[in-house]
């Protein structure tokens, strides 16, 4: 079957609006173990996170409202966005120049390594070499998982998927396991909506080796099917790019349902909020926007603050596309 022809079936639609939506589901829900240790998610949440109204109203979390997605979900938008207005061109100044325009409106939850980049003038400029010298000025050791978190929907592009998710990851972090970790996810996404196929441990090693190997350790733990031993909670690490895409990679291979996929990345706690906007994304490509309810029916994606709005976005995004 001819990509064409997936287009305009009712299953690419719903995998692809799975995508989007999974990532901003993903994103609210996590927020309410962000920065906890897996002990602490315990602790508040005895029974799991399942739901928008548990979150805990503490002095980092009631900074947003219920149902409300980050900073993930709005660099995502910022690329629909740019896509949309070249339609469906995909125009790496354009998206930069979205990124400024978001930061210096309002946006918050920026990690360091964004935020740094931001903050210069000429970034929209200059991009690459912006994110190079930021990388550099790191001693080239600094994989954050800035980029990782909105590249799940370069996978619902229809060509050249691993060239964008590269050079769009480039725009912010230049580190090659960052590079590596959105070519991984986009081409995880992009199996599971043109073909409806999941990439096993074999095909993401062969991507994964093709950037850097220490991508390899944690493709192997996510396979292996213990979440836990990827220590999404340790203080020193949590906003490692490859747990990140450790955590998206161990759920379209382990995760059942999309609701208990996203409960158990949430109670690992950690850098949750990333960690489950991808593997959100992840499992809405693989079980389609028709899946993200539980078996009780509660409605994900009824109750984010401004579903109306990602709708909106969504439809005009998957209009280029089948263009």
């Amino acid at each position: 079957m001819e990509q064409r022809d997936i287009h305009f079936s009712d299953s690419w639609r719903d995998r692809a609006l799975g995508v989007i939506f999974g990532q901003a589901v993903g994103d609210a829900l996590g927020r309410g173990t962000e920065f906890m240790r897996k002990d602490e998610v315990k602790k508040f949440y005895p029974d799991g996170l399942w739901r928008f109204e548990q979150i805990v109203r503490d002095r980092h979390r009631r900074l947003w409202k219920m149902g409300e997605w980050s900073d993930d979900t709005d660099m995502m938008r910022c690329v629909m966005s740019a896509i949309v207005e070249q339609n469906g061109g995909v125009d790496y100044m354009s998206i930069a120049a979205k990124f400024k325009q978001w930061a210096m409106n309002g946006a918050r939850g920026m990690g360091q390594t964004t935020y740094n980049l931001m903050m210069m003038d000429d970034y929209a400029e200059r991009p690459f070499e912006a994110a190079e010298l930021v990388w550099r000025m790191g001693r080239c050791d600094n994989a954050p998982n800035g980029s990782v978190m909105r590249t799940a929907v370069v996978g619902l592009l229809r060509h050249d998927v691993a060239r964008h998710a590269e050079n769009i990851g480039r725009l912010t972090h230049f580190d090659p396991r960052c590079v590596g970790a959105c070519v991984v996810v986009s081409e995880l996404v992009h199996a599971l909506v043109y073909e409806e196929r999941v990439l096993t441990p074999a095909d993401v090693m062969a991507l994964a080796q093709q950037y850097d190997e220490r991508i390899a350790a944690y493709v192997e733990k996510a396979a292996a099917g213990n979440l836990s031993s990827l220590e999404l909670d340790d203080p020193l690490s949590m906003g490692y790019v490859l747990k990140t895409m450790g955590a998206a990679l161990w759920a379209c291979w382990h995760a059942d349902r999309f609701d208990s996929g996203l409960q158990t990345v949430v109670g690992e706690g950690g850098d949750a909020d990333t960690n489950a906007a991808v593997a959100g994304a992840v499992m809405g490509a693989r079980f389609g926007n028709a899946g993200l309810t539980s078996p009780e029916g509660y409605d994900y994606v009824g109750k984010l603050l401004r579903r109306s709005v990602l709708e909106s976005e969504a439809e005009a995004f998957l209009r280029v596309l089948a263009e």
